[in-house]
């Protein structure tokens, strides 16, 4: 099946991990004949994964940018356009979860969650639109989260039950939620103009940010393929499936939705 998307030009952001879902995503584009510019606040990491797609026979550069500034957002745009002419399709996949229990969070904690996953993924969008209103054509897939209490309370049961780790997940499934909201919202209002706009919400993946749990990651990996339907972890390719259906012709009347790839842990 053809989906349309040879030599369609594609923005991701958070791609520079060598094991998240960023690069997973990258590459699938890729490897269905997008050109790609690969975006992380880690330069090395992203210019790892624009050489395997240029590997792949493709065009890509590797840009730095911090989500949370406006001006690098601008600036990382910019130069995308500046090489590829148009972008086709925005992919805001990069963020991070700082997890305190809401009564220990900081200001910091507040703006590690907030300013990276939600603020950062309106940044991307309202940089990218203007060319996509002007060519009625784009798409635009946020990368959300399980908002689901059984998995925060399966973590809150360990920790009581003396296992080191941060216990709260409030402020991260609250930036993830705004990101459902915006992405409902923004679809209504560009849908006129024919642009597109989704959300995926992944599983538990062995990525970074599971890496980030230390020592209780094997209790919620445990946990996780023991529940979820699948018995399974999501895959930065299960990812790259999804999100290469979503930005093709086949999901042209797909718009304003969430779809969880999840191994089916949120019908449990």
């Amino acid at each position: 099946m053809d989906l349309g998307l040879k030599d369609k030009v594609a923005l991701v952001t958070g791609a520079g991990s060598q094991i998240g879902f960023g690069k997973g995503i990258a590459l699938s584009l890729g490897k269905e004949g997008c050109d790609v510019i690969v975006v992380d606040i880690d330069l090395e990491g992203a210019k790892k994964t624009a050489a395997e797609l240029e590997a792949l026979g493709r065009n890509a550069i590797a840009l730095k940018a911090d989500i949370t500034s406006s001006e690098e957002v601008n600036a990382m745009v910019k130069a995308g356009l500046d090489k590829f002419g148009r972008i086709d399709i925005l992919v805001n996949n990069a963020g991070k979860a700082s997890t305190p229990a809401l009564v220990e969070a900081t200001e910091e904690d507040w703006h590690t969650n907030i300013y990276i996953n939600l603020k950062g993924t309106w940044h991307c969008c309202r940089a990218v639109l203007p060319q996509m209103l002007e060519r009625k054509s784009g798409k635009i897939v946020s990368v959300s989260s399980v908002i689901k209490y059984s998995f925060v309370s399966s973590v809150r049961s360990m920790v009581k039950a003396g296992h080191p780790a941060r216990t709260g997940s409030t402020l991260y499934l609250a930036a993830k939620a705004g990101i459902i909201g915006l992405t409902r919202s923004l679809a209504a209002e560009v849908g006129p103009s024919g642009i597109n706009v989704n959300a995926v919400v992944p599983g538990l993946g062995d990525t970074g940010l599971y890496t980030e749990l230390g020592g209780l990651a094997p209790m919620i990996k445990q946990f996780f393929t023991s529940s979820a339907p699948m018995r399974r972890l999501t895959t930065p390719q299960d990812m790259g499936n999804a999100v290469l259906f979503l930005v093709s012709d086949a999901a042209s009347d797909i718009t304003g939705q969430t779809i969880q790839v999840d191994s089916g842990d949120t019908m449990v």
